[in-house]
């Protein structure tokens, strides 16, 4: 769980309404209660999981200036993107700070991989964010302030992760060029999260070795936790990065750094 934040400290996010794509399980919901936790009203989307999104929902602490809320979005889908932009319309959702974590793994090869599942793993990590950015983005400037944070991975900087790499390194592009598009009012910077602890079970049924192999390759020698990432991306948000745009900010203990 994510630190509860003072009322003191510089990063508070109060009156803000913050919109987090995939924030009904794991590092997304993690995300959802960092915000939260500095007095964000947050919207958590979710694909299937309803049950798990509506907990999430409720976990988190309550904020002035409504209440948390759940929405669904099929992001992978071609008008996934801009389906859920109408949802929030029609909910009256004006979203200050928009974090696009949303976007499933995908390790088959290249040559052996369907056009259908490529297309909807871009779309999910790479096209929703773009769109999403595009849709909310020009009430953010209208009213003179806005946050967005992709999520990119430490998948970005391999060449054996498939559609993933592709699609996580297109994120760290993509925020460089809504950066320039959208400033000064809006910042745009992405977080590439290295293999996290919480996650270890899952990656070890696909590759029995990774976690050992990567903790050996990482200068601080553990793994980042879920929180650590959320804080980081909470951060961001909040005025002690008020300066920050257009920067990808790797959270991998140092994994990605080559050595001889």
């Amino acid at each position: 769980m994510s630190g509860a934040v003072s009322a003191t400290t510089p990063d508070r996010l109060d009156g803000r309404t913050a919109l987090v794509t995939g924030g009904s399980r794991n590092l997304g919901a993690e995300i959802a209660r960092a915000l939260a936790d500095r007095g964000a009203r947050v919207v958590v989307t979710y694909q299937r999981a309803a049950g798990q999104a509506e907990q999430v929902s409720s976990s988190l602490p309550t904020v002035p200036g409504g209440e948390h809320q759940v929405v669904m979005a099929e992001l992978g889908t071609p008008n996934g993107a801009d389906d859920l932009v109408e949802r929030l319309a029609e909910l009256g959702i004006e979203a200050d700070v928009l974090v696009n974590n949303a976007g499933p793994f995908e390790l088959t090869p290249l040559s052996e991989l369907t056009t259908d599942r490529f297309d909807e793993v871009w779309r999910a990590n790479l096209g929703a964010a773009r769109t999403l950015a595009a849709r909310l983005s020009p009430a953010m400037r209208a009213r003179g302030w806005g946050r967005i944070v992709n999520l990119s991975a430490g998948s970005a900087y391999v060449r054996n992760h498939s559609v993933y790499t592709l699609a996580k390194a297109a994120v760290e592009v993509l925020t460089e060029q809504l950066a320039v598009e959208l400033g000064p009012e809006v910042t745009v910077n992405a977080v590439a999260p290295g293999q996290i602890a919480e996650s270890a079970d899952e990656v070890s049924e696909i590759d029995p070795t990774f976690v050992e192999r990567s903790i050996a390759a990482t200068p601080l020698g553990r793994l980042v936790t879920r929180s650590e990432v959320a804080d980081l991306v909470a951060a961001l948000c909040g005025p002690l990065f008020g300066g920050v745009t257009g920067v990808t900010i790797p959270i991998d203990g140092g994994w990605r750094l080559p050595r001889f």
